[in-house]
């Protein structure tokens, strides 16, 4: 790992990182996240009972349509031509949750870590939004990139 930060020039301004010497390769990234909820909530989104909508169906869109407006949410991200992205979302009875997973792929010379993360995050906050009138006490946590794959860094896959 490089003890320089690529988005601070020499002088420690923030810069866009130049791409346009990186190989053009496959690259793929997925996320994980979860929002926690009181067990009457889980119930009212499972049985499609949310007096919004059809929550998971929304907020899978909502992540999708995250993912594609990243460079626009985060500064120096660059635009990229995404050739897939997956939401999906899982009521945890256990943990009384929604568990939201995102994988991002493209060919290109960036990877695709902060669309993955961004997906999961804006469908978290769509669940939260979505339900908020019946709980408030909803936590949105444990967002962290699990594998990612292409480009000169290789593949990253975090420890279960």
């Amino acid at each position: 790992m490089s003890d320089r930060l690529t988005h601070l020039d020499e002088d420690g301004r923030a810069h866009m990182v130049d791409v346009s010497a990186k190989d053009i390769t496959e690259r793929v990234a997925t996320a994980e996240g979860r929002i926690v909820m009181l067990p009457e909530t889980l119930a009212l989104i499972v049985d499609g009972k949310v007096p919004k909508g059809d929550v998971l169906a929304v907020a899978r869109i909502a992540g999708i349509m995250a993912a594609k407006r990243t460079p626009d949410l985060i500064p120096l991200c660059h635009p990229l031509s995404l050739s897939s992205v997956t939401v999906e979302l899982e009521a945890n009875h256990d943990a009384s949750s929604i568990d939201i997973s995102a994988t991002c792929k493209l060919k290109g010379r960036t990877g695709v870590e902060m669309e993955a993360l961004t997906a999961v995050s804006v469908a978290a906050l769509t669940v939260y939004d979505m339900c908020k009138a019946v709980d408030r006490e909803m936590t949105l946590g444990d967002i962290r990139l699990v594998h990612k794959a292409g480009g000169k860094s290789g593949t990253y896959q975090r420890e279960p």
